[in-house]
């Protein structure tokens, strides 16, 4: 294909991702009156702790509480329009892709989208443990009101780091595949791993809820083993294969 053809088709797909996202954001916005429900209910249990009005969600300006619809209606859009455009960046760029290239790609698509999900459905557990805890350090006398804005950023910004982390065994198998780091060496850095992965558990689960700490550590663990014994089992298979392609030795 020529450049010009090149861009046609980039532009078509572009398009189509486009109403894709239009009416996934459709959707969501539909649905934010519960979402939003559901990701304030840590606000109305402290305020239930605490026996008063003082702690709620704010919106200080004229537009704030359309501006936080929209801003839901596009995350959660993006989530749910998520076939369609992955679907479109994989329809321009499979062309171009070798028969193995394909395969791999499928594979890494295929484990990666729902380990990122489920990985975003543990951080909405989690944040309303967050939340409580960052309570705690409001000192007597004083207030919570939490702004619109600042209040979703916190829950989204957590919900994807955390989403992102449950992804990030994939990636060290697609760097194996890519000849770029061995099974063995995945493996030797457990501790690295275990110690990486209590950190981050602790530092997004409350310091007294041990329980959760110790499950979503787990979880990380358990995936980054998982990653290296995928990747010591594909070394494994390429040192086979590429022992029956050397020729055989002259006597």
């Amino acid at each position: 294909m020529s450049l010009g053809a090149h861009l046609l088709e980039l532009r078509k797909r572009l398009v189509f991702a486009a109403i894709g996202l239009l009416a996934g954001m459709v959707v969501a916005f539909v649905i934010t009156d519960p979402i939003i429900h559901w990701i304030t209910e840590p606000i109305r249990v402290i305020a239930e702790q605490r026996g008063d009005d003082f702690s709620a969600l704010n919106f200080g300006t004229v537009t704030s509480a359309f501006d936080l619809r929209m801003r839901i209606a596009f995350s959660i859009g993006l989530f749910l329009s998520a076939p369609i455009w992955l679907w479109q960046i994989w329809a321009f760029i499979m062309p171009g892709l070798t028969r193995k290239e394909i395969k791999y790609t499928v594979g890494f698509v295929v484990a990666a989208v729902p380990l990122f999900f489920i990985g975003c459905y543990v951080g909405l557990l989690i944040v309303p443990h967050v939340i409580e805890l960052m309570w705690g350090f409001t000192p007597d006398g004083a207030v919570n009101f939490y702004a619109a804005a600042e209040y979703y950023d916190f829950v989204f910004k957590l919900m994807i780091v955390i989403g992102v982390s449950f992804v990030l065994p994939v990636f060290l198998v697609a760097l194996n595949l890519a000849g770029i780091i061995s099974g063995r060496a995945i493996l030797k850095g457990w501790r690295v791993a275990v110690i990486v992965a209590t950190a981050f558990a602790a530092l997004a689960t409350p310091a007294a809820d041990v329980v959760s700490m110790l499950m979503l550590a787990g979880i990380l663990i358990v995936l980054f083993v998982a990653a290296a014994g995928l990747s010591m089992l594909f070394d494994r298979r390429k040192a086979k294969r590429d022992a029956t392609l050397l020729p055989p030795e002259v006597s």
